[in-house]
């Protein structure tokens, strides 16, 4: 039913209480109001108990009022929770629990998972939209892995205290370490001092931004006219490897444009969906230290409790033979926990394993990806080792640099005669 209206517009200087907000029409409202005035979901409603056809948008705008009046109390306002972020805290106990039924549900449920997962990471990346679904999946895994860990392997006696306390600050490094990642990846500001002309370009631009030479780098410079043939043509190129016409700025050596954050990033690796954030020059050190801190406490966590449930196995062979482990419940849900977080430590190892063979070389994600997409450089091992031969100084100085890269990247300024 209709009522009147709920919200009124915001007064000025004046805050907000934990259960107020600010609705997508400017309008004041309180989360008490949630049901009230619902005029799109009202006329959606009529039109289906009557048997008509809906509007082409009216389920668009339904969604979108859902979305706006879904908030949790807080500090001077009442904050948006993103829809993305329930089916992880839902599903995944849900799932796991069924799991540890049977050893065929389980079978079943760990294997179509991940394909679940693939296949809605498959769906967002065609869309190019930024999604919370994969940080709250890992977030929430960790802290599940914990919580069950806790309730039903700690209560069995076969963990000491001194083992809980590693497990325990394992898990804290990782989310401090993970906070400090999400810090930020080192955007590409626009300089004060940067005037920029207009510039119309009659072909498409190049994603390879590539302007190093034997060691050097080379000037990055904005032409207003095209040099002509034989005369300096080689500068005209690299201004337009470097322009990014999205956000209007001269990308610096190696820096690249993330279409899924709209932004430019410093020395761009990728983005990781399970951040919700790219991977750059800020940002990149501690994203590294994220999984070698992940990975080992997950593996530390998972032997010992598979030591707890099956100890008569040795831990190499206890994920594949472990008689009697569901005759249990308790034991059946540890023993399911622990292949689940066998199957994320073996994704994640993958990711760390890529990483460190990138760094080993100087080259970052994209740029390795494009040298496979141009078939540029050399590639070994079906494109896990790529080797552009662009920035790689050697083993030492390539990890050398990598460790003592600025994290804080001063915008690249040009002088005005280099201007037009």
């Amino acid at each position: 039913m209709k009522s009147g209206r709920a919200s009124r517009p915001p007064e000025p200087n004046e805050p907000l209480c934990c259960c107020e907000y600010v609705n997508r029409h400017g309008e004041r409202s309180h989360l008490a109001a949630c049901c009230c005035d619902c005029e799109d979901l009202d006329q959606a409603c009529d039109r289906w108990l009557k048997r008509e056809p809906q509007k082409a948008d009216s389920l668009a705008r339904v969604a979108a009022v859902v979305k706006d009046r879904l908030r949790v109390p807080w500090f001077l306002g009442a904050k948006q929770v993103d829809l993305s972020v329930v089916p992880p805290l839902i599903l995944l106990p849900v799932l796991l629990q069924v799991a540890s039924l049977h050893f065929l549900l389980g079978v079943a449920v760990l294997t179509a998972l991940p394909g679940l997962v693939l296949w809605y990471y498959y769906v967002t990346h065609r869309r190019k939209g930024r999604t919370l679904f994969f940080l709250s999946l890992a977030l929430f895994s960790l802290a599940y892995m914990y919580y069950v860990f806790l309730t039903e392997v700690l209560p069995r006696g076969d963990v000491g205290m001194v083992q809980l306390a590693v497990v325990t600050t394992g898990v804290m490094l990782t989310l401090l370490s993970l906070a400090n990642t999400k810090r930020g990846p080192g955007y590409v500001r626009s300089h004060p001092a940067d005037a920029h002309s207009t510039v119309t370009y009659h072909g498409k631009l190049p994603e390879r931004d590539f302007v190093h030479s034997n060691g050097t780098c080379q000037q990055v410079l904005i032409a207003s006219r095209p040099s002509p043939p034989g005369q300096g043509g080689g500068q005209g190129n690299s201004v337009r490897k470097n322009w990014c016409p999205v956000c209007g700025i001269v990308r610096p050596p190696r820096s690249g444009h993330c279409r899924i954050c709209s932004a430019c990033i410093y020395r761009l690796d990728h983005h990781c969906v399970w951040i919700n954030s790219c991977v750059g020059q800020a940002n990149h050190r501690s994203f590294l230290l994220t999984l070698f801190l992940f990975l080992s406490t997950s593996l530390y966590g998972i032997s010992l409790v598979l030591r707890s449930v099956c100890p008569r196995q040795n831990v190499l062979f206890a994920l594949f033979y472990c008689p009697g482990v569901y005759s249990q419940y308790s034991t059946a849900l540890c023993f399911t926990c622990a292949w689940y977080s066998s199957l994320v430590t073996v994704g994640l190892l993958h990711l760390l394993v890529l990483q460190l063979i990138n760094i080993s070389y100087n080259v970052t994600e994209r740029e390795a990806r494009l040298a496979l997409r141009e078939k540029l450089g050399t590639s070994r091992l079906r494109g896990l080792v790529v080797d552009t031969g662009v920035y790689s100084r050697g083993f030492c100085s390539n990890w050398a640099e990598f460790l003592t890269m600025d994290v804080t990247p001063e915008p690249v300024s040009f002088s005005l005669p280099d201007l037009v």
